[in-house]
């Protein structure tokens, strides 16, 4: 590979996090009218420059509980909280209910995006969406004259119909309360075709529902419907999932994992590996994708330590709960050619393919040097063609809270908080690679660091 590592520098970790105000639900919805041509104009712009890396993380309430928070007092007919009522319609059940697949085996939806969002919450739109994208056959794009869209509004609470409906289709994602990445993933989830988790056949098996402890009038929400579970297990950590307190009258839980009722439901962090399988086996995507969701881990090829597959195109999304992702490689045996041109792996800063290129086309046998995202997000491509394998990779991820990773000349940056005082006891990692040929420079300093430096490549 072109690339070295010219300098590491360690200085401290910060902890983060935000909290997300809520309002309520309305009642109607429109379209942007031609007089708002320009507006709409300007979204499209405004989503396209939008930066998903600027977002932070969000607070610690579940999805769920920030939903029904935000749907208190609406005056909007729902069930189960926020799906808008529409009997008998599931895309799992009655394909009508799907979004249609074009020739070329994607599923492009069709949003018109209402222009109450402020540059943070169009990033946040724009990170969510990307997530589909990178996973799985379905594209979230910008409506332009299609019959059937989904009409994105802000009046109020978070709420959505189950599958394609047909028309201008309004799906409420509220910029006070529901503008946070696990909630525009839920309710565009629930326009895909899916329920709730906690509703679907099997549950009885899964999950103990107390009905002693949930308020009457909501009983309703925990009902068990017929459902068609695509022959994909139940999941409890699906951003469809109820967390255990929902709806709860006297403070005890409404649902009960089992066997261990100790398994973490109603998690707020996006989409989990289960919900993607979900959607792939639903649309009939084909695609080869890994949703690596977790703080740390590791990411192999497959078969590894044996001879990966030919004809091979794959990618892994590495979506760490906080922090700027790590990468480390501990093994690499990628077939060698020209420029990379046969079997190669390539790792983006973000979750798409459209995101700045950390590594471009690694193969060979040499360790590619520690990685670091500038978010919680990176996309590593794996391609292989039909002649020659390796033994393929093995690689750690991780988070780091502070530092990053620069590939370009030249560039600045400081300790936190500079030039005040930085926290005490604090690490920080940032990597600056510079072309071959260029020194090498690697240097370790203490916490003692409180200057800016600057490094030309």
């Amino acid at each position: 590979m072109d690339v070295k590592i010219s300098a590491i520098l360690l200085a401290c970790i910060i902890q983060y996090a935000v909290s997300s105000p809520i309002q309520v639900f309305f009642s109607g919805a429109k379209i942007l009218a031609e007089e708002d041509a320009m507006a709409k104009e300007d979204i499209l712009k405004a989503i396209e420059k939008a930066d998903p890396g600027s977002v932070k993380t969000q607070d610690s309430m579940d999805i769920l509980s920030q939903i029904l928070e935000a749907n208190k007092g609406i005056k909007l007919q729902t069930q189960e909280g926020d799906i808008i009522q529409k009997q008998g319609r599931s895309a799992i059940n009655d394909a009508r209910f799907l979004w249609p697949k074009s020739a070329d085996g994607i599923v492009p939806v069709p949003y018109n995006l209402s222009y109450s969002y402020n540059a943070d919450q169009l990033g946040l739109f724009k990170k969510a969406i990307q997530e589909f994208e990178a996973l799985t056959c379905v594209r979230f794009v910008p409506w332009t004259t299609e019959v059937d869209f989904l009409n994105i509004m802000s009046n109020g609470g978070c709420g959505s119909l189950i599958g394609k409906n047909g028309g201008s289709q309004r799906l409420e994602l509220d910029a006070n309360g529901c503008m946070i990445m696990g909630i525009i993933q839920h309710e565009l989830n629930h326009a895909l075709g899916f329920n709730h988790e906690q509703n679907r056949s099997d549950r009885d098996d899964y999950v103990i529902i107390h009905t002693e402890n949930i308020i009457p009038d909501f009983l309703k929400m925990f009902e068990k419907y017929n459902t068609n579970n695509l022959g994909i297990e139940y999941d409890y950590a699906s951003v469809m999932h109820y967390s255990r307190y929902h709806y709860s009258i006297n403070g005890d839980i409404t649902i009960e994992p089992k066997p261990d009722p100790n398994v973490p439901i109603g998690q707020r962090d996006g989409l989990s590996i289960l919900d993607i399988s979900k959607i792939n086996k639903l649309y009939e995507c084909n695609v080869c994708s890994n949703l690596l969701p977790y703080s740390n881990g590791m990411m192999i090829s497959a078969n590894y330590p044996s001879a990966y597959p030919n004809n091979a195109n794959c990618v892994w999304l590495i979506r760490t709960p906080s922090g700027q992702v790590t990468l480390q490689f501990q093994a690499f045996d990628i077939q060698s050619s020209s420029g990379c041109v046969s079997d190669y792996i390539k790792i983006y800063d973000g979750p798409t393919k459209a995101f700045p290129v950390l590594v471009n086309k690694a193969c060979g046998t040499g360790l590619i040097p520690l990685q670091i995202a500038s978010t919680n997000q990176m996309l590593v491509e794996f391609v292989s063609d039909r002649a020659v394998t390796g033994t393929g990779f093995k690689a750690t991820y991780g988070s780091i809270q502070c530092g990053g990773a620069f590939y370009s000349s030249p560039k600045t940056f400081t300790s936190p908080n500079y030039p005040g005082n930085y926290t005490a006891g604090t690490n920080c990692t940032w990597t600056i690679t510079a072309p071959t040929g260029f020194k090498e420079i690697k240097f370790f300093t203490s916490t003692g660091l409180s200057r800016e430096h600057k490094f030309n490549q």
